[in-house]
């Protein structure tokens, strides 16, 4: 009798941390923790939940490895935001520097289609089941034609998202905000290629130019979701940095 309650009290206690951490981690996708302020400390949160500091401090570390947070010696924990922990690569400009006008268009909308074998990475099982949601757009920088971008998902993991429901214009944000998916890490692919007609019109370079072709795989909070980008970029004034959002 004494195992079973051991074993009920340790399945609460991992139940409480989850709990916790899963109520703090969308009041931050929700903006109710804005980026940059500090969480209530590990003491309101016990009061608050009725736990001890060690399952609330369970729950921080948890938010911690995530990059949702970090901790301030002396100040608590500080939400952080969180597409510039990714360490993924991007144009600069991207991660919202005010020192560039940007905007994002979208060239090819949402749909539901078959997989195209351009993908760099090899499809699990039942991505190869599925049909997937392909949509196609352009990052502008000072209103000049930076990146072609395509990008892909399956379809049985993830409903169809409409365009004009991007928040700011962002698939990452959108995810998050909307849907409490984040990105939690990535694969990459890197080489030096000639733009293709299709890149070279989109681009608006000549056919031929040297351009960063990027192929990346996202991995996701969302078991069996992962995200699919072909990245075409011209980086002859624009150089490439960390922090990059869909």
């Amino acid at each position: 009798m004494s195992n079973f309650v051991a074993v009920k009290t340790g399945n609460i206690k991992n139940r409480k941390y989850h709990t916790i951490q899963d109520y703090i981690r969308k009041r931050i996708q929700t903006g109710k923790y804005p980026v940059g302020s500090y969480l209530p400390s590990e003491n309101e949160i016990c009061g608050q939940f009725g736990t001890t500091r060690t399952t609330v401090r369970k729950a921080l570390d948890e938010l911690l490895k995530e990059g949702f947070i970090e901790k301030e010696q002396g100040k608590g924990s500080k939400v952080l935001e969180r597409r510039k922990s990714l360490g993924l690569l991007t144009v600069k400009g991207f991660s919202g520097s005010i020192d560039y006008k940007v905007k994002t268009v979208v060239t090819k909308g949402p749909k539901i289609t078959e997989w195209n074998p351009v993908i760099a990475f090899s499809l699990t099982e039942e991505e190869k089941k599925s049909n997937c949601v392909y949509f196609q757009r352009v990052r502008y920088i000072n209103d000049r034609p930076v990146v072609l971008e395509n990008n892909w998902y399956a379809s049985n993991e993830l409903q169809l998202i409409d365009s004009d429901a991007f928040i700011e214009g962002s698939f990452f944000k959108t995810l998050s905000q909307n849907h409490f998916i984040e990105v939690m890490g990535a694969e990459q692919e890197l080489r030096s290629i000639p733009a293709s007609k299709e890149v070279a019109k989109n681009l608006g370079i000549q056919e031929g130019s040297p351009i960063l072709h990027i192929s990346v795989r996202f991995r996701t909070s969302k078991p069996g979701l992962n995200l699919y980008g072909d990245l075409y970029c011209n980086t002859t004034d624009y150089p490439i940095r960390n922090s990059y959002f869909l």
